[in-house]
């Protein structure tokens, strides 16, 4: 049975995309769920038009901010009264667990609701006057905006650029990737029909599927697009912040990670193990944040990792829909045989396979993109394997002798998006915090988020920031207002 969420949203009207049709693919068993024909790049011109409009109209254009807010916080309810169903289709589109996929899903009805609130407090400034006039600064918004999202965690992503951009006055032109398009076009459907219920244009949202090559393409470089969100793969966001900057127009990328684990000799082990395999193995290690190399202190190492690998031996591989479920299937076979792939180039550099390194055996698993998962030990941190995203669930172990060893070789990549230091010394946590370069640092604990807390990466994990307060102004224009208040003409007119 074909699956109801296979037309696409475009300008305002949902119908079958004019673009190439793409199979999106249960990665549990290899079955197609669906045949979404993407947007043509015509598609994406009408949107960026309709869209335009939309933000002209009086309807929204007038529309004061604690009406906007109102406006958010009903998709809220209706993204938390469909969470479930998001939930379910979430899990068959990506092979995520359906306690990770209600747990995005309620993450995404909680971040329109605080952008809702932060959008009510927002304030603009009365500035100190220097000379006769009174000086103001106010924010207004900026338009039509690109919202380009991955196919790890789409309805989560796309809530974190909907609703500042919306909170902040803009229409939206979303593009899900290719593989995972399913979630995406149903929570359209619920904004669309609040956008209904207010009476306010539809236009406001497109949603448009499809390859970057194309759609993607399409949407960053349209001459009506004035601000782009991304998030995905750092040869990607350095392509389109060059189109960006081509276009003198603001930009956010969030991009990729090799983030470093920390186990220092002080810390609770328990805590430790459980805190490490989740930052990996959760979500199949399919994250931006995912904690893939694994310091520990020499004189813990050896006994640390035993057990560590004792414990990620026992996790359980299986469907997404399975209750006992820990470790799903990676989101498809083509990405299943990356990850393969760069584990056999672990082998090449060296490594020794600690466990996993394959695919599960099984009547069960023959048909899935499914990978155990992988700890990999004995190669420096100057390995490929060390110093490239994987994207998967695989795990590098590395000892270290001192802070300085420690911090110089965490510091020792391109990236800087994440970081997890696990210890008993609040003012060692405070030193290592402060000096790894990471744009989120947990201190024993890991991969917990907040719509209130600003997100952003350092060197090439990203630029710009998403959430917190400052979100909604990161969508909007900022313009200064002079009053005269003196009856006298300018002195250099006489």
């Amino acid at each position: 049975m074909p699956h109801p969420l296979t037309e696409i949203l475009v300008a305002g009207r949902w119908r079958r995309g004019g673009g190439e049709p793409v199979d999106t693919v249960d990665p549990a068993t290899g079955a197609v769920l669906a045949t979404v024909h993407s947007a043509s790049a015509d598609e994406v011109d009408e949107a960026a038009r309709a869209a335009a409009r939309a933000v002209a109209d009086p309807a929204w254009r007038d529309l004061l901010p604690h009406q906007r807010a109102r406006l958010l916080h009903r998709i809220a309810e209706l993204t938390e009264e469909a969470a479930d169903e998001l939930a379910a289709t979430q899990t068959a589109d990506t092979g995520k667990t359906l306690t990770e996929t209600k747990a995005l899903a309620l993450s995404a009805a909680g971040t329109f609701r605080y952008m809702a609130a932060a959008l009510e407090t927002a304030e603009d400034a009365l500035t100190p006057a220097r000379g006769a006039y009174v000086t103001m600064s106010v924010h207004e918004p900026i338009g039509v905006v690109a919202a380009v999202n991955p196919w790890n965690s789409p309805v989560a992503s796309d809530a974190q650029k909907i609703a500042p951009a919306l909170a902040a006055g803009n229409a939206v032109l979303l593009k899900p990737a290719a593989w995972t398009p399913l979630v995406s076009l149903a929570l359209g459907r619920l904004i669309t029909r609040a956008l209904d219920e207010f009476g306010l244009p539809t236009a406001l949202l497109s949603v448009l599927p499809g390859s970057g090559r194309v759609v993607g393409d399409a949407v960053v470089r349209h001459p009506l697009v004035g601000r782009i969100g991304f998030t995905g793969g750092t040869e990607t966001g350095r392509s389109i912040a060059g189109i960006a900057a081509r276009k003198l127009i603001p930009a956010s990328l969030e991009l990729g990670g090799k983030s470093p684990t920390i186990v220092r000799a002080d810390a609770d082990v328990e805590q430790a193990l459980a805190g490490v395999m989740f930052g990996i193995f959760s979500s199949s290690g399919q994250s931006c944040i995912a904690g893939s190399r694994l310091f520990v202190a020499r004189e813990i190492h050896d006994a640390f990792v035993t057990e560590l690998v004792a414990r990620v031996r026992k996790l359980r591989v299986g469907p997404g829909t399975a209750p006992d479920t820990q470790v799903g299937p990676l989101v498809h076979h083509k990405h299943r045989d990356s990850v393969a792939a760069y584990v056999d180039l672990a082998r090449s550099e060296g490594a020794e396979v600690l466990c996993g390194g394959a695919a599960p055996d099984g009547p069960e698993y023959a048909d899935g993109a499914y990978y155990l998962p992988t700890v990999l030990a004995g190669l420096p941190n100057s390995a490929r394997t060390c110093q490239e995203e994987i994207f998967g669930p695989v795990l590098v172990v590395l000892p270290y002798d001192d802070e300085d060893d420690l911090v110089a070789q965490a510091n020792d990549s391109v990236y800087g998006l994440a970081c997890g230091i696990w210890t008993r010394d609040h003012r060692a946590a405070w030193r290592l915090a402060r000096r790894i370069d990471a744009g989120t640092v947990w201190i024993n604990t890991y991969k917990q988020f907040s719509a209130s807390t600003p997100f952003s990466g350092m060197k090439d994990s990203g630029l710009g920031t998403e959430k917190g307060r400052d979100a909604i102004r990161a969508y909007q224009r900022q313009k200064s207002l002079y009053w005269g208040t003196s009856d006298a003409p300018l002195p250099w007119a006489n």
